[in-house]
């Protein structure tokens, strides 16, 4: 479970395929690094990756082809910025909110408007998705947890403050870029239970 406030940002080492439609993917990050070991959880772009080996900084991940796939992680090449994140501790401030580090589906920024002090983005929602994003909710952009500004059929914009532009991998996408985008779980639940009642008050 993470937080979706990025604490560093790290760089693609390399990636190198491993046969049967994976790759091993290394990460610069010395800071997530400085207590990693083997299993550890660390989100990178907002995916949940688990932690092979660390060396000087460095550590290396196993990405399923399912995970290729379904974000924007097969896009990244060496050299490319990435926002890392490890796993909360039970005894942390919950600074964002919870986020599992499960992409729900990949989005693409379509508009950017630089202001004097933020900047207002805009992205396109994959279908199906759009039915849990809502004005003033809570939804993790690559990695980076955010509040939405507007909702409309397809897209939703948000607010990006000075600190998020610096720090994240946001703050340097252009129009067109692709995006990990995971939803409030909570909606998911509710979606779920309420269907369940739904069903059960039919038979």
């Amino acid at each position: 479970m993470f937080t979706g406030i990025v604490e560093e940002l790290g760089e693609i080492v390399r990636s190198t395929e491993t046969g049967d439609d994976s790759a091993l993917v290394a990460i610069r990050g010395p800071l997530v690094t400085s207590d990693a070991r083997h299993g550890d959880s660390i989100a990178v772009n907002g995916v949940c990756l688990t932690v092979v080996d660390v060396d000087g900084g460095v550590f290396t991940a196993d990405v399923m082809g399912e995970t290729l796939r379904r974000t924007a992680l097969g896009a990244l090449r060496p050299g490319d910025p990435v926002n890392l994140e490890r796993a909360a501790a039970l005894n942390s401030r919950l600074g964002g909110h919870l986020v599992q580090g499960h992409v729900d589906g990949v989005g693409e920024i379509v508009v950017r408007e630089p202001a004097a002090q933020w900047e207002t983005v805009r992205f396109r929602l994959p279908a199906g998705l759009a039915r849990y994003v809502v004005e003033k909710g809570s939804i993790t952009v690559d990695g980076v947890s955010l509040t939405v500004a507007e909702a409309g059929d397809d897209w939703f914009s948000v607010g990006l403050i000075p600190t998020t532009l610096k720090l994240t991998v946001l703050g340097s996408k252009q129009v067109g870029d692709p995006v990990n985008l995971e939803v409030d779980v909570l909606a998911k639940y509710v979606e779920r239970l309420l269907g369940d009642r739904s069903a059960g008050g039919a038979r």
